[in-house]
């Protein structure tokens, strides 16, 4: 993962640039994660509070870890200090993966041993991803390529979650669309394929374009109207997975715009 070194060059800052947009997509998600997680005064699902813990302790918790997701969010979405919110954020979000969701799911879980079970893992280790690629993007070195990798096997692995849970997925599409399996099996191909084109470094540019693309039309097709038609209950759940796609749709675009500008 890339360090605190100084020395970083600037990026490429019209607003043309796959980065700027993915950039900008990654800072709106956390931020809204993050006061998500200071108005409902709770962690995002994908990270399961300790059992027996005060009820209290988990709420100024959640402020906190609400309060860094804002505070980092915006840096990044405006562009100001990106690169150190850029890693704070992303240290944060990897001590959290590897210290308690990977050990959580390990030991507590009974059912640890089934791939589904690691999804909300995989979900917690794409968003530190993002956040490390957006500040290798700026070190302007080869600081991206461990969080694009990481970021792939993600994709990869939800991909291979879409096939084993497609007949469940299939309801999710909505009923104006037709083929509902079909696009299920495509999109669960498609995130397989662009994981591992981009770690084989295969086309990352056009490929990592396509796939940002392909997440943010889930964002506007299938997350938006699934938020505005939550209730109460379903609500936090609901704008947390539409902010999950907008940073994933993010991060894609920041590896884009890395690979294009490698080829200037």
């Amino acid at each position: 993962m890339p360090s605190l070194s100084r020395g970083a060059t600037k990026p490429i800052h019209h607003m043309g640039n796959p980065f700027n947009i993915g950039r900008i997509f990654y800072g709106l998600a956390m931020a809204g994660l993050g006061v998500l997680a200071m108005y409902y005064r709770t962690l995002p699902y994908i990270i399961s509070p300790p059992a027996h813990v005060p009820a209290s302790l988990l709420v100024a918790i959640a402020d906190l870890f609400g309060a860094l997701l804002i505070l980092t969010g915006i840096g990044i979405a405006l562009n100001k200090q990106t690169r150190l919110m850029s890693l704070l954020l992303g240290w944060a979000l990897l001590a959290i993966g590897v210290f308690y969701c990977i050990p959580e799911t390990l030991l507590i879980n009974p059912h640890h041993l089934h791939f589904e079970e690691w999804e909300n893992v995989e979900k917690e280790l794409a968003l530190a991803a993002g956040a490390f690629v957006i500040a290798g993007h700026i070190a302007a070195k080869r600081a991206l390529r461990p969080g694009a990798i990481v970021f792939a096997i993600t994709m990869i692995c939800f991909g291979i979650l879409h096939f084993m849970v497609a007949k469940d997925a299939a309801t999710l599409v909505p009923a104006w669309i037709p083929w509902h399996l079909f696009w299920i099996y495509f999109c669960g191909a498609a995130l397989i394929g662009s994981g591992l084109a981009i770690i084989a470094n295969i086309k990352p540019g056009l490929i990592a374009a396509l796939l940002g693309t392909m997440i943010a039309i889930w964002f506007i097709v299938l997350h938006l109207p699934r938020v505005i038609q939550a209730d109460a209950i379903t609500l936090n759940g609901e704008t947390t997975s539409a902010f999950f796609a907008l940073a994933y749709s993010g991060t894609a675009f920041t590896i884009s715009g890395a690979a294009f500008r490698r080829n200037r």
